[in-house]
Parts: C-alpha cells; sequence; structure tokens
C-alpha cells in the first residue's frame, strides 16, 4: 500500500480520529440533534392530536348550536302559533261579546220603544175620553156622569183596539 502512498500508521491514525470524532460527534451533537428532533416530533404530534380534538369539539359544538337553533325555532314558532290562537280567540270572543252587547241594545231599545207606546196609547185613549165627554157634553148641553160615561169609552176602545190598526 506504500505504493498507492498510504502510510499506515497514518491511516490508522486518521482511522482512529475519524472514529473518535464520530464517537465525539454522536455523543456532543448527534445525540441532543435526535433527541431535539424526537421533541419535536412529539410537540408536533401533541399539536396535531390538540387541533383534532379542538376540531372535534369545534364539530359538536356546531351540532349543539344547530339542536339549539331548531329547538329555539320551534319554541318561536310555538309561540307564534299561540299568539296567534290567542288573537284569533280574542278576537272571537270580542265579535261574540259586540254581537250580544249589540241584541242587548236592541231589545233594550224595542221595549223602551214599546213603553213608550204603550204610555202613548194611553195618553191618547186618556184624552179621547176628556175630548169624547166634553164633545158629548156639548152635544147634549147637559154634564153627564164622568165615571160612568168613562166605563163606556173604555169599552168601546177595548172594542176597537182588537180590531188591527191600518199602516
Amino acid at each position: 500500500m506504500e505504493g498507492l502512498g498510504i502510510n499506515w500508521a497514518t491511516f490508522l491514525a486518521q482511522i482512529a480520529n475519524f472514529i473518535i470524532l464520530l464517537v465525539i460527534l454522536r455523543l456532543f451533537a448527534y445525540k441532543p440533534f435526535i433527541n431535539m428532533m424526537e421533541q419535536r416530533s412529539n410537540r408536533i404530534r401533541e399539536s396535531l392530536a390538540e387541533a383534532e380534538k379542538v376540531k372535534q369539539e369545534a364539530a359538536k359544538a356546531e351540532d349543539d348550536f344547530k339542536k339549539r337553533l331548531e329547538s329555539a325555532s320551534k319554541e318561536g314558532q310555538e309561540v307564534i302559533a299561540r299568539a296567534m290562537r290567542t288573537g284569533e280567540e280574542a278576537r272571537q270572543r270580542a265579535l261574540l261579546e259586540a254581537k250580544q252587547d249589540a241584541q242587548a241594545l236592541v231589545e233594550r231599545a224595542r221595549a223602551e220603544i214599546q213603553r213608550e207606546r204603550d204610555e202613548a196609547i194611553n195618553e191618547l185613549r186618556g184624552e179621547f175620553a176628556d175630548l169624547t165627554i166634553t164633545a158629548a157634553e156639548k152635544v147634549i148641553e147637559k154634564s153627564l156622569d164622568k165615571q160612568a160615561h168613562q166605563q163606556i169609552i173604555e169599552k168601546v176602545l177595548e172594542e176597537s183596539s182588537t180590531l188591527k190598526p191600518k199602516g
């Protein structure tokens, strides 16, 4: 090998130096580098796992939000439906009360008209009786017994009231 220019002593020294350099590099550079890479790899795995966990929680939160939103929407629709039913019931009650009030008002008006009519008829009967007596007194020029004459007039009026008036 000396023909190739290789000196065995130098070659062995270089091999020894290389091995020592490898051991030193392994102890002081390679192992810390591997440890650092291992730690970084672990942190990345943990971050990925945490990201996946956050993603799952976000999906779960989104599902919960959708469920709550649907529930709130249903409740809102139920409230609206109840309000509409209540409003319709109130409108129906108000309409019924208004009809009842109108009917009562009509009945009172009819009763009042009937009472006033009866009063007017009675008043007219009295005036008619007085006028008849006065006319009869003037015709026969003597005063009749007012009570007897009143009874005769009442009888005539009762007979005439059974006849139906025209109009």
